[in-house]
Formats: structure tokens, C-alpha cells, sequence
């Protein structure tokens, strides 16, 4: 038995949830969602438009997997749709700062060029001060990619701790070269 698979989703006031084949549709304030759900191995019941539970026609090591991993995207989706999800993004360097131009992130992070990042669509970034993004969306998975691909641009360095974080990311230093 999945321990994640058996919680039922509850579904808030504003959120639409409708069955099209095999796939779910999920409307929200912020945004609306597709799942595609394999009917073949799950049953998806929606009660009265208040919860969603799903679970596996039969039980076996695949399907057991794979319940809970369905929940859980179906639960981000409910949410992602309701609140959003938000990652708060931190340059620390001398000379680092990022800027908005257009649908365009421009970052300086001490290269000899400006770097630009496209911004996708469904996605909202905020330049809070110069040195921290505020990276938000309805997708989860897209939020994460997004603020993982900009955080690529200046990896951590271990010795003075500049690059691009995560806010509240324990970055740990190394010793410099003893005299």
C-alpha cells in the first residue's frame, strides 16, 4: 500500500476538476493544468466536486510506484492552481545583479557579458532588489526547472560563496591556502 496514495486530495471552492478520456483538467484562479492519467491501471473517482481519490485496479510493485507518484502530481496541480508556487532566488558577489528588460531576465554576474534569460510562458519573475528573483508560477515542475536552469548560469563557488542560491541554501565553504 502507498502511504501518499491512500490520503484523498481535497479539492478548495474556486478549483474545476473534470475527467476527458484519460485525461484530467484542473482550472484555477491562477491557471489551468492537464493531467494525463493512465485509466487503464487507476480508478479516479471525484466526489461531489470535493475530493479526489485515486487508486490502483490491482496491486503490484509498478503500481505501487506509480500511485503515489500520480497523487502527488495531481495534489501539486490542485495547489499550483489555488496558491502558486514561489522560489526566492539570491545573487551573492560583488558586481551581481539581475534586471528585467522586456520578457527578458538580464543578469550581470562578473563575465565580461550580460547574460540574458528568456522567460517562459506561465512563469512570473520579480526582481525584489537588484540581488534577489522571485521566480513563481502555477506549474511546480516548471517553477523548479526555471529557477534550477538560472541558478546553472553562476554555480556556487566553495572558497568566497558567490553564484547564484536559493534563499536559506547552506553553501559549504572551504578552508583557503594556509601560509
Amino acid at each position: 500500500m502507498s502511504k501518499i496514495g491512500k490520503i484523498n486530495i481535497m479539492i478548495p471552492e474556486k478549483v474545476k476538476v473534470a475527467i476527458a478520456g484519460n485525461i484530467l483538467n484542473i482550472e484555477g484562479p491562477l491557471g489551468k493544468r492537464s493531467l494525463n492519467i493512465d485509466l487503464e491501471v487507476f480508478n479516479l473517482d471525484i466526489k461531489d466536486g470535493k475530493e479526489i481519490s485515486i487508486k490502483p485496479k490491482k496491486i503490484d510493485q509498478n503500481t505501487k510506484r506509480l500511485w503515489g507518484m500520480n497523487r502527488s502530481l495531481i495534489n501539486n496541480a490542485v495547489i499550483g492552481s489555488v496558491k502558486g508556487y514561489e522560489k526566492i532566488l539570491e545573487l551573492v558577489g560583488v558586481g551581481y545583479r539581475a534586471s528585467i528588460k522586456g520578457n527578458q531576465l538580464n543578469l550581470q554576474l562578473g563575465y565580461s557579458h550580460d547574460v540574458n534569460f528568456d522567460i517562459p510562458e506561465g512563469i512570473k519573475i520579480v526582481v525584489e532588489k537588484q540581488t534577489t528573483l522571485k521566480i513563481s508560477g502555477f506549474d511546480k515542475q516548471l517553477v523548479g526547472s526555471i529557477a534550477s536552469k538560472i541558478k546553472t548560469l553562476r554555480k556556487i563557488e566553495p572558497y568566497k560563496g558567490k553564484g547564484i542560491r536559493e534563499k536559506g541554501q547552506y553553501v559549504l565553504k572551504k578552508e583557503g591556502k594556509k601560509k
